[in-house]
């Protein structure tokens, strides 16, 4: 099969989230499985992208495109994707990429991503390559399956072409203004695909418009393909989630275990395995070094890496962390950037309880691993979780986590059961700050219990969501799609 993958970020050229992670893990384990997959992303002006390694593609040069009563123009490179076959070809269009990051607030953010959904299909064409699928993510390429109905419609090359469109997030859907439509290229006789209650209220929603015409839908768990159908988390789009449920699939991210695993993780000093636990014992000692907190084996090591944002349920901290840290011996080490309040809040934490929690503002992949590694437990207290990623990292270390029972958490982590020796991790249910105090005391419990506590590490590191595993979901789907 035939796979065109288009994404505004991929691993290892451009990252700002797990979207970056997903694409870059599917090109390179679809290419592993022999199919035919390329990858289309932008040409960013930032540190990761190599210009050294890519080489213009002779017959993709200065090529334009009509959009808004004018010519935007572009250039492709191309370039081999880490450790797989799979090319990737990156779109070069200094006017609206070269602005030193992924993403902007600028005015004409909607061209920059209605360019790659167009350039991508335009290059198929040079190629003369027909996908049999085409894989948008998120709203950035959502509008791909739209033009394939209006224009690109004529050319026979995408006859047999489905599309896939994978929401990461669904609370990011492109919301414009409705004349936008006009500028991004569509022509008034393609006004009768638009939503017409938006164009009323002068709106245009890329997201909105993808899960309308995407041959098929998928997320990135099945609780989460579950709750984003219901007024919680529909963010406005329940209604329209739910006429297209049959179309609607989750699919659990997988992880890469190369970059990932205990065994054999390269950032940390002391490897280790569920067979032999005294490598994380010394990794719990060299985090409590760097971070420059007191060393005790008997005393539990809470981790942190996230955003610091409100999705991820740091508010739920505020009332309930100083109690803890007052009355149980117990460090906290929180790795993360974002929202001012939540950066002063764990500052001021540190600050109070400089023996007992570090806050390390900003982000370090090395101390990532080394906080996966060498606490006892990970917190993950999420309002919602389209899949998440750390605590499936937690479970392949070893690393407890406490997660709230939403999306892709809900997907991965099972309640502790010592009775049955079963489990691998503490759910709370209700999204408030006694939820998460119950999801800590519970964990502390545990903790007491050492022989149960292996046995729960263990249980942890049996988990298995390696990419091998993950990437026959995604292949089914894309021959159920060929199929049709």
């Amino acid at each position: 099969m035939k796979i065109a993958l288009v994404s505004s970020e991929i691993v290892p050229f451009s990252k700002t989230g797990g979207l970056a992670d997903v694409t870059g893990a599917l090109g390179k384990y679809l290419s592993l499985d022999g199919l035919d997959v390329r990858l289309f992303t932008p040409l960013y002006d930032i540190a990761e992208i190599d210009l050294q390694n890519l080489h213009a593609v002779d017959f993709m040069q200065d090529m334009r495109v009509p959009m808004g009563g004018r010519e935007l123009g572009f250039s492709v490179f191309t370039g081999v994707l880490p450790d797989s076959d799979a090319d990737v070809y990156f779109i070069d269009a200094p006017e609206l990429y070269h602005r030193g990051q992924v993403y902007t607030d600028d005015a004409d953010e909607y061209l920059r991503f209605a360019l790659l959904s167009r350039a991508a299909l335009e290059c198929c064409q040079r190629m003369g390559w027909g996908p049999d699928v085409v894989h948008c993510n998120d709203w950035q390429t959502a509008l791909i399956p739209l033009y394939l109905r209006t224009l690109y419609a004529w050319d026979r090359l995408f006859d047999r072409t489905r599309t896939i469109l994978t929401i990461h997030n669904l609370a990011y859907q492109g919301i414009f203004r409705s004349d936008v439509s006009r500028q991004i290229g569509l022509r008034e006789e393609d006004r009768y695909l638009l939503h017409e209650e938006d164009l009323r209220l002068g709106l245009f929603n890329y997201l909105k418009h993808g899960i309308m015409y995407a041959d098929a839908i998928s997320t990135v768990s099945r609780t989460y393909a579950r709750e984003i159908q219901t007024p919680e988390y529909g963010n406005g789009l329940d209604g329209m989630l739910r006429t297209r449920s049959d179309a609607l699939v989750g699919i659990v991210n997988g992880v890469d275990y190369g970059d990932w695993s205990p065994e054999n993780d390269r950032l940390i000093a002391h490897n280790y395995s569920i067979d032999d636990f005294e490598g994380k014992r010394r990794m719990k000692q060299v985090l409590l070094e760097r971070l420059e907190l007191p060393y005790d084996p008997d005393v539990p090591v809470f981790g942190i890496v996230s955003r610091l944002v409100e999705q991820k349920g740091f508010d739920l901290f505020f009332d309930i962390m100083d109690p803890f840290l007052h009355h149980v011996d117990m460090r906290l080490c929180v790795l993360g950037s974002g929202a001012k309040v939540y950066e002063e809040y764990f500052a001021e934490l540190q600050s109070r309880y400089p023996h007992r929690v570090c806050f390390y503002r900003g982000y370090s992949n090395e101390l990532a691993h080394m906080i996966e590694a060498g606490s006892d437990i990970f917190l993950m207290p999420s309002h919602y979780e389209p899949c998440g990623l750390n605590q499936i990292y937690s479970l392949r270390y070893g690393t407890i986590p406490v997660v709230r029972r939403t999306g892709g958490l809900a997907d991965t982590v099972v309640q502790a059961d010592p009775q049955r020796g079963e489990g691998n991790g503490v759910l709370f249910e209700n999204f408030n700050p006694q939820g998460l105090a119950w999801g800590i005391d519970r964990v502390l419990e545990l903790w007491r219990d050492q022989a149960f506590w292996r046995r729960l590490m263990r249980n942890a590191m049996e988990a298995n969501w390696s990419w091998e595993k993950q990437i026959d979901h995604y292949i089914e789907l894309y021959r159920t799609l060929d199929s049709k």
